[in-house]
């Protein structure tokens, strides 16, 4: 962490206790934001996705070291201090440092760190104004409580996966997850969101308070307007391939080079599409005048719409759109959309100093705030790399007492790498 570092949470103080995604996601957003994150880690090991790859980053000579890109994507601006959780020093250590943090995050099982003196209650009953927030798979409570929970079996049991994928029947037609963990990141944004509402009520009252986060509820509010659609018709939605169940035309086409993603979201913009790629002839239709009548007659029109898309080019159909103002563009690779103009104009890409690597290639915040943006990354921390800043900075501990701690096992301060 830059210790001049400026931002809207510039004060507050986070003891992240989580490790893998979820946990990790929400603290790095409030560490982008001016938060103070310090990452409780095992000596040794350290969080799991240090050793979630290939790829990891390569060292200045080119060998790979033991920071995985996985582990990257989730921990920037953050500062590690590696403590042996197991034993009474290590939990005294953590439980003086929540004394004096505005926020605990932690992803361990249901009552896990009670046995530590870790859990809500302990922690409370020493610090009355503490944020404390527990992310598990299926919340706190209920007949699913104690089971543990993946991003994967998560958006299967929350109905994501019979959303996502090609039809039954069609080539490839099967439940399908996404290509990002998103009930894991929602859930970090979420409990991110949950923490900043919490301590609001701190700051007006005093008190703090628990806050029992779940992937299972997340990924069940963010089905959105489909969990709307069922709700509503009391009929499943089924799975439609890249097809919008509300919007037509919204998906993607084939072109004579590839692909491309055509969003066309009312009728003015639908007229506007047929004027500029030559498809007048649909609007004399009246069952396509509407958005309503486009969706019940999609098997129709659609069809129609692709045998012509086919004809020609991604880029000459995409220009042809922008001119008109309507929404439609390529099917990008990653390296495409690092590459992007929009992309670069907005500083997605950020390359900063590395510890073994000499500089490291991030993705860096999106969060835009005119008088207190989001700070400059910095790199994910190696393993103990902050552990004798910390105890010093936060527990007034000198190396004397450092020292002891590291040769007794309790802390790891990173001079073992």
């Amino acid at each position: 962490m830059s210790g001049e570092a400026t931002g809207a949470l510039t004060g507050m103080r986070v003891l992240d206790l989580s490790r893998v995604l979820a946990g990790p996601w929400c603290g790095q957003l409030l560490a982008d934001l001016g938060a103070d994150v310090i990452k409780i880690e095992r000596p040794g090991t350290g969080d799991d996705t240090r050793g979630w790859g290939p790829p990891f980053v390569t060292d200045k000579a080119g060998a790979p070291t033991r920071e995985s890109a996985y582990y990257l994507c989730a921990n920037r601006g953050k500062r590690s201090l590696a403590v042996d959780m197991a034993g009474p020093r290590g939990q005294a250590i953590v439980r003086d440092l929540a004394a004096r943090c505005d926020v605990v995050i932690e992803n361990f099982k249901v009552g896990g760190l009670a046995r530590y003196g870790l859990d809500y209650d302990s922690l409370s009953a020493v610090n009355p104004g503490l944020v404390y927030c527990s992310i598990t798979g299926f919340g706190q409570d209920g007949p699913y409580a104690a089971r543990p929970g993946y991003d994967v079996l998560i958006q299967a049991m929350g109905g994501l996966m019979s959303l996502t994928g090609q039809p039954d029947g069609a080539p490839g037609g099967e439940p399908m997850k996404t290509g990002v963990a998103v009930a894991d990141l929602f859930t970090g944004v979420y409990s991110a969101f949950a923490i900043l509402a919490a301590l609001r009520h701190r700051d007006r009252t005093g008190e703090g308070q628990h806050i029992d986060m779940a992937l299972l509820d997340v990924q069940v509010a963010m089905l959105a307007n489909q969990a709307s659609n069922y709700l509503v018709s009391g009929r499943a939605p089924q799975r439609a391939g890249n097809a919008h169940p509300n919007i037509v035309p919204y998906q993607v086409f084939a072109t004579s080079d590839g692909h491309m993603v055509l969003a066309v979201g009312n009728d003015e913009q639908f007229r506007r599409f047929c004027e500029a790629v030559g498809l007048d002839a649909l609007l004399a239709d009246p069952a396509y005048a509407s958005n309503a009548g486009r969706v019940a007659h999609r098997d129709s029109l659609v069809p129609r719409i692709a045998s012509h898309l086919a004809t020609g080019t991604t880029d000459e159909w995409v220009r042809r759109l922008e001119a008109v103002g309507v929404p439609g563009g390529p099917i990008n690779t990653m390296d495409r959309v690092f590459a992007d103009p929009q992309v670069r104009h907005r500083g997605m890409h950020r390359t900063v100093e590395h510890a073994v690597s000499g500089s490291v290639d991030l993705v860096a915040c999106p969060i835009r705030l005119s008088r207190t943006p989001a700070r400059e990354p910095t790199a994910p921390p190696m393993l103990g790399a902050d552990s004798r800043r910390v105890l010093a900075d936060a527990l007034g501990l000198d190396d004397r007492a450092v020292d002891a701690l590291v040769a007794e096992g309790v802390v790891d301060d990173g001079s073992g790498r």
